[in-house]
């Protein structure tokens, strides 16, 4: 990851990184071997495999090429690394601490025994000094989960909150009323080793639908989870580890940023990397600020927030019945409680609301089922913004699309498909498609390109695993919008064949 930085003691090891990269192709496991001897065992080193047999599906004779090699001291990533950082260009700078960033937030992430195996963490707790205000988002699915019911119940009676509960293991979706009571219990539980109320703590649940919280086990394991709360940046990891499922990485980023002229720090933590479909995705997420800001228009921003990120990714074209977005805002960074959506100050933390959230979508994007690259969608020229957003979900959720760039295809006529069909209307007379710096259509016609040079960028992409830019123009108008998405792998159907149920 181009994007990492390395603590000093992975320096010494480069390298061996570099011996390593010289087998290309792996046929042997005796070569891993060889260099994992190598290194000390307080050093976690992480290999990303990617197929360089794309059109065979004959698992057990793929050749594999490894498409990164990280190293990190950090103790919750044994059990999987992060993921790389996506964030937007703006006035921020990245910083470390994800959800632990923002003044005034702890968070920990333990193993309590709700995975069906291994000791993955799988309890996640992230705690506010304060009252923070709050927000939430939720799926659309009427197939709620009993902690969507709880949450949404709860932000309806509060607008502020002190914990967020995360488990990982079973969804206690589709479980009725015991289900529903199983979170009550949990929660009261928890509010009494805080020492607040039951209900200024809201709840996320991921795993396998119709399967209750293993509540016994939860339950014991709170105190652990209570004591194990940390300000720090391992804190943080840890949480943002605990809440993942079939996950390959975590996801976790936190900026700072001049809001007025108060430095104001804005983090994040996510998971989600199958049934992954716009409105929303399945993923869960909590976001933390030190910024002052009301109630009103706190719920506001997140709003919007959401529909820029969250809502604009796919994966696999299904809605879950779990997805759940939690923001807090602690206000203890000293600024000035933001009460109007159009002050300047409030154009400022929404860019960089939009920029965690951004970052943590492309993160589950990226992190897609069977994934070997990111689709970026960029859309200009619409009459409004949501109709930009509407043509590049319609893009990138396209499984035509999806698999012809898996196959390395430029296949100019399905991103137009794609984009006709969307429901908004242009004139296709001006519809103008690239991919990369490579124009494929303009005047909604075809041009002449080189196909050798638009398959090998994508090649190029999924060999290490990077992104595969589309953009449309379908005018002149202001309206511009973007979307993400992955390809689409022979691995997605293996890896939702062999998922549990």
């Amino acid at each position: 990851n181009s994007n990492a930085t390395h603590d000093r003691t992975s320096l010494h090891f480069s390298s061996l990184f570099d011996r390593l990269f010289q087998f290309q192709t792996l046929k042997h496991t005796s070569h891993l071997t060889e260099m994992y001897s190598c290194i000390p065992q307080h050093i976690s080193l992480h290999f990303h495999f990617s197929t360089t047999s794309p059109n065979s599906m004959i698992f057990a004779s793929r050749d594999f090429r490894i498409r990164a090699v990280s190293s990190t001291q950090n103790q919750a990533s044994r059990y999987i690394p992060a993921a790389p950082i996506f964030l937007p260009e703006g006035p921020w700078k990245q910083i470390p601490g994800g959800v632990t960033a923002a003044e005034g937030f702890k968070a920990a992430g333990i193993y309590g025994g709700l995975r069906a195996a291994g000791e993955k963490p799988d309890l996640a707790l992230v705690t506010c000094d304060v009252d923070a205000i709050s927000a939430g988002s939720f799926t659309t699915n009427v197939v709620a989960a009993a902690p969507v019911l709880y949450c949404k119940r709860m932000l309806d009676i509060s607008n502020t909150a002190r914990a967020v509960l995360t488990n990982a293991g079973q969804a206690n979706a589709a479980t009725g009323e015991a289900g529903y009571h199983d979170t009550i219990e949990c929660v009261e539980s928890l509010a009494k080793l805080l020492g607040v109320k039951p209900e200024e703590i809201l709840v996320e649940s991921t795993g396998v639908i119709g399967e209750r919280i293993k509540k016994g086990a939860l339950l014991n394991s709170l105190p652990l989870l209570v004591n194990s709360l940390t300000s720090s940046d391992e804190g943080a990891d840890s949480a943002a580890v605990a809440m993942t499922t079939t996950d390959l990485v975590s996801k976790s980023v936190a900026i700072e940023s001049l809001v007025g002229r108060t430095k104001v720090r804005v983090g994040g933590m996510a998971k989600g990397s199958g049934m992954i479909h716009p409105n929303m995705a399945t993923m869960l997420g909590v976001v933390t600020t030190d910024a002052g800001v009301t109630s009103d228009v706190w719920r506001k921003m997140v709003r919007i927030a959401v529909n820029r990120s969250f809502n604009q990714i796919t994966v696999d074209g299904d809605t879950s019945t779990n997805d759940t977005v939690i923001a807090l805002a602690s206000g203890l960074s000293g600024l000035s409680r933001i009460s109007s959506l159009d002050s300047d100050e409030a154009i400022q933390l929404q860019a960089c609301l939009d920029a965690v959230m951004q970052g943590l979508a492309k993160s589950i994007a990226w992190d897609g089922e069977g994934a070997t690259c990111l689709i970026e969608v960029i859309v200009t020229g619409a009459n409004s913004e949501a109709e930009a957003a509407k043509i590049a979900r319609s893009v990138a959720s396209s499984s035509l699309v999806k698999a012809a760039i898996y196959g390395r295809d430029p296949n100019w006529g399905r991103i137009a498909a794609a984009a006709g069909y969307s429901g908004v209307a242009f004139n296709q007379n001006v519809l103008r498609v690239e991919l990369g710096d490579i124009l494929l259509m303009d005047g909604g016609e075809p041009k002449s390109f080189d196909r050798g040079a638009a398959s090998s960028y994508m090649r190029k992409a999924g060999e290490t695993h990077g992104t595969v830019r589309i953009q449309i123009s379908v005018g002149n108008g202001p309206g511009h919008g973007q979307a993400w998405g992955c390809d689409l792998s022979y691995d997605y159907v293996k890896i939702n064949a062999e998922y549990t149920s």
